[in-house]
């Protein structure tokens, strides 16, 4: 197929004729549920303006997604059914259900389709072929549209049927909300401002190793926290009495901690920390400095030196990413080290000192937590793939949209 020359690397939806075209949309409608209500509208918020677009130019809306992880077909609690309600209700627009993705239902629901109209298929991973990308799975997906949009970057790290499949049957574009995440993943992260700051949290080391290793190489400043800098201070010879350490990988922190001086990249861990006996709401605390952990105490939260130390690091920086809470912010007082740091890098980024970019589900709902996530330059709502991206990997989604770039 034939694609204009652009300066993008990704065919965009600038080079796509819409009009009376059949054209299936893959969004991310994984959305949080409680009681079969929607928690959080964020990713439904992000696709809105791509899909009122696809719509407006004339073309026939097909929205893919999946919901959850069903182990054996259909199920009411994974159902899009009620996403359906909810993105209808956000977009201000008629949009149609159909209670399968392939096979008659699919087929009759989109036969019945007019230009601009907005059909929602029922959860693809209620199929069996959509992890496995089974082709058969493939081409019945493929049958439904002429044209093909991508714009679930959060789900581009999965080699699925609808995720990736798809695009090697029909003409393949970037959605608007991937193209977005791609220009600034690509800018900020490719091409930064120097220099250059990296905030990493979360519980474990085991799980960001490749994260780390990659980063180091990229920026001048790593600050490593919430559970994952027990396992770095242990490794230092600090005692972090009760606190959650993946004391097996003492010997790779270390080696991270060498190889980061090696390429030039100052690794900053907690100087002081917030310790408790008990993890429950509204525990007694006390600051203390890491060489004074008690034997029963539990690191829960960066403490006061430590956020001072941080706020250093972005005043230094130009650019700034982050991924995964400093302590453990889901329950107070332990929330304060992440919405301190989170606050200071909200007004930085006001104030055009720094460009902030965040990623992750715990991160996302820490910015929410400090009344800040519009603050940043970019929040990615993509979890896996943003960390994938962040590790320089590959992610099949994207990779299959690149392959149909032409010269």
């Amino acid at each position: 197929m034939t694609r204009s020359n652009s300066s993008s690397p990704f065919p965009t939806l600038d080079e796509a004729v819409l009009a009376g075209k059949r054209v299936l949309v893959r969004v991310d409608l994984n959305v949080p549920m409680e009681n079969g209500r929607i928690t959080d509208l964020t990713r439904i918020d992000r696709i809105l303006s791509n899909i009122r677009e696809i719509s407006e130019k004339g073309a026939k809306v097909i929205i893919l997604s999946h919901l959850g992880r069903p182990k054996n077909g259909p199920e009411a609690e994974t159902s899009l059914k009620s996403v359906a309600v909810a993105l209808e209700h956000e977009l201000k627009h008629l949009v149609f259900f159909a209670s399968d993705c392939v096979g008659p239902v699919a087929k009759t629901a989109v036969a019945a389709l007019r230009n601009g109209d907005i059909l929602l298929l029922e959860n693809t991973r209620f199929h069996a072929g959509e992890i496995k990308n089974d082709p058969a799975f493939v081409e019945q997906l493929a049958e439904l549209g002429d044209l093909y949009v991508n714009d679930a970057f959060s789900t581009a790290h999965r080699a699925h049927a609808s995720t990736e499949g798809i695009a090697h049957k029909l003409p393949a574009y970037c959605g608007r909300t991937m193209q977005r995440e791609l220009e600034m993943l690509t800018g900020m992260l490719a091409y930064p401002e120097r220099p250059m700051a990296a905030i990493v949290g979360g519980a474990k080391v085991s799980t960001k190793l490749e994260l780390l290793g990659n980063l180091m190489r990229r920026v001048e400043y790593l600050f490593i926290g919430g559970g994952m800098a027990n396992t770095f201070l242990s490794a230092s010879g600090k005692n972090v009495g009760k606190s959650f350490c993946e004391t097996q990988l003492a010997e790779t922190a270390r080696k991270i901690m060498a190889d980061a001086d090696a390429a030039n990249c100052q690794l900053v861990l907690p100087i002081d920390a917030i310790v408790s006996t008990r993890l429950e709401t509204n525990a007694q605390t006390r600051a203390v400095d890491v060489d004074h952990v008690g034997e029963n105490d539990m690191i829960l939260d960066i403490g006061p030196r430590t956020i001072a130390k941080v706020v250093g690091v972005l005043a230094a920086s130009r650019t700034v990413v982050w991924n995964g809470p400093v302590g453990a912010f889901e329950t107070p007082p332990f929330q304060m080290g992440t919405v301190a740091i989170a606050r200071v890098a909200a007004e930085l980024t006001r104030v055009h000192s720094i460009q902030t970019i965040a990623g992750g589900g715990d991160t996302i709902a820490a910015l929410n937590q400090a009344d800040v996530f519009n603050d940043f330059t970019y929040v990615s709502t993509a979890g896996g793939a943003f960390l994938e991206w962040l590790e320089g990997k590959l992610l099949p989604g994207v990779e299959a949209l690149r392959g149909q770039k032409a010269a």
